[in-house]
């Protein structure tokens, strides 16, 4: 017991919470869960239906659950069922990235990663100039890349510069130098 009479608090890590749905993410998840049942229901009636007919799964001019079906809707149906919209989508933006930021920008500046559970879009420079260049327009491209994406996908844009060449150890270096790296960065 402490002083002030409560019980002394844990020091430690705090364990950080995972960020809880919002109503767009909420939303789809309960459509997804009533069209999982939705589709459940239909497969029990059409068992039902040909058991009383007297026999098994029949071919005819229907529609079943046999059928090929299109490669662009099996990729969006698989994206759908594992919940992968956001990654998707965020992939979506790495490949039209010239179109979103413009065709100076996207000379110089690479995406290079995105964080789901930070929402941080990693963005690589090619000279610390347009680095900084970007560090300055972060807020434009944010709110852009949430417009396209949905509100809140993307929190932060972290840029970095150039990295520079490995650092090389040997009998020829100067004493007391940092070697290639302080020129870079």
């Amino acid at each position: 017991m402490s002083t002030d009479g409560s019980a002394p608090k844990a020091s430690g890590p705090v364990p950080r919470k995972a960020p809880e749905p919002s109503g767009v993410d909420l939303a789809r998840v309960a459509l997804r869960a009533a069209k999982e049942a939705a589709r459940a229901r239909g497969d029990a009636a059409q068992q039902k239906r040909q058991a009383r007919r007297g026999g098994g799964l029949r071919s005819g001019a229907r529609a079943d659950g046999r059928d090929p079906m299109a490669l662009g809707s099996a990729i969006n149906r698989l994206i759908t069922e594992r919940g992968w919209e956001t990654p998707a989508a965020v992939g979506g933006v790495m490949g039209r990235w010239p179109e979103l930021v413009g065709e100076d920008v996207a000379k110089h500046c690479v995406p290079e990663k995105y964080d789901e559970d930070e929402r941080v879009l990693t963005v690589r420079c090619d000279s610390t100039a347009w680095a900084t260049n970007l560090r300055l327009l972060a807020p434009q491209i944010v709110a852009r890349l949430n417009e396209d994406l949905g509100h809140g996908r993307v929190r932060r844009l972290l840029v970095h510069g150039p990295s520079g060449p490995a650092r090389r150890f040997g009998p020829l270096r100067a004493p007391g130098s940092t070697g290639p790296g302080d020129t870079y960065g």
